[in-house]
């Protein structure tokens, strides 16, 4: 379901909508089982996103490997590079239930249900995507490397500064702040748009908040990301580095 669900977040990034599911999966012959139970957790991600599996291979191998490959469209797809100058910074949901799991379960203990349903289970924000951009969003990104990671993506893309109250970032009931800013997995979207977006409408649609956190700003040198508490600079937490060892 994850390695599904996370391939599906890609499409919900540039509000495009799903055309088909491509599966390759690789097992160990004596573990030929695992294709039934892995099948329905990837039928269950395909039947959430409202879309089918167009395809893929199966085959034996040492290894159990799962490669997920989306396809879809989009009549003008959102990038990470449209962030404008006085755009506003929005989130959609909460953050931090993922790396608070991680965390748990890194040292024994249990995570709390709604904790670990966030890690086990995120929902691509694919519907949610094309409302935000049919209501004039710029810019957007899927939250997998943490919120600060992929707010500098962003940044960095549109040739901006992002400055975000972390007073007013959105989190799951236990977490803490660094979980919030840097932890993966969330497949949350980070958008900005040039007029306050109705986050009212947008929660009663799709059952989950739609919170400004910040704004766009011009930069006076490199892009960056500027995170701010009580109206004083803080340092965020670096998030996940794909090339760190």
């Amino acid at each position: 379901y994850r390695a599904t669900a996370a391939a599906l977040s890609d499409l919900a990034a540039m509000a495009a909508a799903p055309l088909g599911v491509l599966i390759a999966f690789t097992t160990r012959a004596d573990r030929a089982n695992d294709v039934l139970e892995a099948a329905d957790g990837i039928g269950e991600a395909v039947r959430r996103a409202g879309t089918t599996i167009a395809g893929g291979n199966l085959s034996v191998g040492p290894l159990l490997s799962i490669t997920t490959t989306v396809l879809g469209s989009a009549f003008a797809p959102l990038s990470r590079a449209g962030a404008r100058i006085g755009d506003a910074v929005y989130v959609t949901g909460r953050l931090g239930g993922p790396a608070a799991t991680v965390r748990a379960l890194a040292i024994g203990q249990v995570p709390p249900a709604a904790h670990r349903a966030r890690f086990v289970a995120p929902a691509p924000r694919i519907a949610e995507a094309r409302w935000l951009a049919v209501r004039g969003a710029t810019a957007a990104i899927d939250i997998s490397d943490g919120l600060a990671r992929d707010a500098e993506h962003l940044a960095l893309a549109s040739g901006v500064s992002l400055q975000i109250d972390t007073g007013r970032v959105p989190m799951v009931e236990g977490v803490t702040l660094d979980d919030a800013l840097g932890g993966g997995e969330e497949y949350e979207l980070l958008v900005t748009a040039p007029e306050r977006l109705q986050d009212a409408a947008f929660a009663s649609a799709f059952g989950i908040p739609l919170t400004r956190i910040g704004a766009v700003a011009a930069t006076a040198a490199a892009p960056e990301v500027v995170f701010t508490r009580s109206g004083k600079r803080v340092a965020a937490p670096p998030g996940y580095d794909h090339f760190s060892r």
